[in-house]
């Protein structure tokens, strides 16, 4: 890589940096090109060059995100032996991201995401297909052999993930009745009570 894609990549990367900062600090109302530009020290014709525009920026970084959020999922996956465990897996390692990177999870659970999902749902997906792959495979091993009850993947999918997205939802909007670390012990049991095959 010569110097020159060397900085252009570090001038990404703080971009970056400094949109996350400003939308945790700020939300979406103070998530201006001036905020950014002034938050990273980069000039506004440098955001445009390497993102097109504030969207383009802030797509990137649901994409970095939602990226590294999808490669802990998968990684904890590994090496657990029955779909019981691999439910408990997700919980923990989903719940676990959220209090690590609380700035990231924060935009991931936003309105903005939301937004960014609905517009352009099949292209973001579509973008971590790669990172899904893994997620859909390890749910059709255990639907086949008799352990997840057969439903559709989405609908499988949303019965594990969505009271775990539910939960961080609360937890980060600042409401103090969810101890995360209490709903990784409960949430596991309570779902797959909802995804278990019923026994023949």
């Amino acid at each position: 890589m010569s110097r020159k894609q060397q900085r252009g990549e570090a001038t990404a990367e703080q971009l970056l940096d400094a949109a996350l900062r400003v939308y945790a600090e700020a939300g979406d109302q103070g998530l201006t090109v001036g905020a950014v530009t002034k938050a990273s020290g980069v000039s506004l014709g440098s955001l445009y060059h390497h993102f097109g525009s504030i969207d383009g920026l802030m797509n990137a970084l649901l994409l970095r995100w939602l990226g590294r959020l999808l490669g802990e999922l998968v990684k904890a996956l590994e090496g657990t032996r029955t779909a019981h465990t691999g439910i408990r897996a997700l919980v923990t390692a989903y719940l676990g991201f959220v209090q690590e990177h609380r700035e990231a999870a924060l935009l991931l659970h936003s309105s903005y995401a939301d937004r960014a999902g609905m517009a352009d749902g099949r292209r973001l997906r579509d973008a971590q297909e790669a990172r899904l792959s893994p997620l859909a495979a390890w749910a059709q091993t255990y639907i086949e052999s008799g352990e997840l009850a057969p439903l559709p993947p989405a609908l499988l999918e949303s019965l594990i993930l969505g009271p775990v997205i539910g939960v961080s939802r609360r937890w980060l909007s600042g409401i103090d009745d969810v101890d995360l670390d209490e709903a990784a012990v409960i949430l596991p049991d309570r779902i797959w009570r909802s995804v278990g095959a019923e026994p023949k």
